[in-house]
């Protein structure tokens, strides 16, 4: 499948930028030692796979996806084959104590990269998975920070997300809190991050699901009024491993909006997905009727869609990768942005929120309007819109 022409792009993003700085890159991982949190994921993946097509001295895979770690090695076996470096997996989940006893027998690492992550909206719908989401999204990355300092880490590169630029909704907003105990960290360790577009065909993803949905001989069902801007999984580890390598402290690397990197509407996708796949699309009125179609438009080369607007809570009307208030640096690289950040951050406000949290779950009682109004204390400007209505609740 060819996922360039599936997002409206003939050529990948960060290919010069890759080739312009690929000795230093390939001489700097081919000398160092990485260890990748939720590297077993599409974006964990992708980024697993740019350190060791390289050669490093050493790279160990955490994720808590048993599977999804079988698959990588299955992977990286059958595309690149092996490297004299340690190259080791552990299905371990970071937030754990095992964990905690892994990195304290090892802990020699130059790099650590945190690409784990609670990434759905539809993960706010339930204040307990929200809950899971302030764990994993802020305080798993701080306290695996808080190891890499103790241990002498030269770099501490962790994944954020466009959505937490002028954040919408809990998701977004997670991320943001996440970079500001970043910050705090950031007078003891350097670290980087990236904010960046949709992953194509991600695990989980809306994309992802449209192949499922051809397997399981079931409608495709995708919004019409929602654009977004897309990168592959592979521009996806370009960019995070670019930021780890060369991101200065506290920068975060971003893809920069030009010609190149086009917006487009899930339901555009759909159609070039489904043309690709050798069917001709069928506009449905209702779930009802998409469901029925299915039994008998497959075998015809047709399929049922069903394209309709968004109203779920969460959904962002416009993509950005920074705010008005951000400097950016736009001149070191073609296709990538930075935005340069000093250690601006609120003691007060991060113990505040460890606090509020740290009493929630001592009571195990809490809500989703008590979390709502954390975030906004965090974020005054948070943008946060219920709808009462979720993706759970959609086909």
């Amino acid at each position: 499948m060819q996922i360039l022409s599936l997002i409206g792009r003939d050529k990948e993003l960060f290919s010069a930028d890759i080739q312009s700085n690929e000795k230093k890159l390939a001489e700097i991982v081919g000398s160092s030692r990485f260890l990748v949190l939720g590297g077993a994921g599409s974006i964990g993946q992708a980024v697993t796979k740019e350190i060791f097509k390289r050669n490093p001295k050493k790279l160990h895979v955490v994720d808590l996806s048993e599977n999804n770690m079988v698959e990588l090695v299955r992977d990286i076996r059958s595309s690149f084959g092996y490297i004299e470096g340690d190259f080791q997996t552990f299905a371990l989940d970071i937030g754990s104590i095992e964990y905690d006893a892994f990195f304290k027998a090892d802990g020699q690492y130059d790099y650590i990269l945190n690409l784990s992550a609670l990434k759905h909206v539809r993960s706010e719908k339930d204040p307990y998975t929200l809950m899971r989401m302030v764990d994993v999204n802020v305080f798993n990355t701080d306290k695996t920070l808080q190891q890499a300092i103790n241990a002498g880490v030269k770099k501490y590169f962790c994944v954020s997300t466009d959505k937490a630029a002028n954040p919408v909704n809990m998701m977004g907003a997670s991320k943001r809190i996440m970079e500001m105990f970043l910050m705090r960290r950031s007078l003891d360790i350097d670290i980087s991050t990236a904010r960046f577009a949709n992953v194509a065909f991600s695990d989980g993803s809306l994309l992802h699901g449209f192949n499922q949905r051809l397997e399981k001989r079931q409608p495709i069902v995708a919004p019409n009024d929602v654009r977004r801007y897309f990168v592959t999984p592979q521009e996806s580890g370009e960019l995070c491993l670019m930021s780890c390598i060369f991101g200065d402290n506290r920068d975060i690397f971003f893809p920069k909006l030009s010609e190149a990197l086009h917006l487009i509407t899930f339901a555009d996708i759909a159609v070039k997905y489904l043309a690709e796949k050798g069917y001709e699309p069928v506009l449905c009125s209702s779930e009802d009727e998409a469901r029925e179609l299915s039994k008998t438009l497959p075998d015809q080369g047709k399929w049922p869609c069903l394209f309709t607007s968004s109203d779920t809570t969460g959904e962002k009307d416009f993509e950005e990768f920074f705010t008005d208030q951000e400097t950016l640096d736009m001149e070191r690289f073609e296709n990538l942005g930075i935005i340069k950040n000093e250690a601006d951050f609120d003691s007060q406000k991060l113990k505040d929120f460890e606090d509020r949290i740290s009493t929630m779950k001592r009571d195990l009682v809490w809500n989703k309007q008590a979390l709502v109004d954390l975030f906004h204390h965090m974020i005054p400007d948070f943008g946060h819109k219920e709808t009462g209505k979720y993706l759970d609740s959609k086909m």
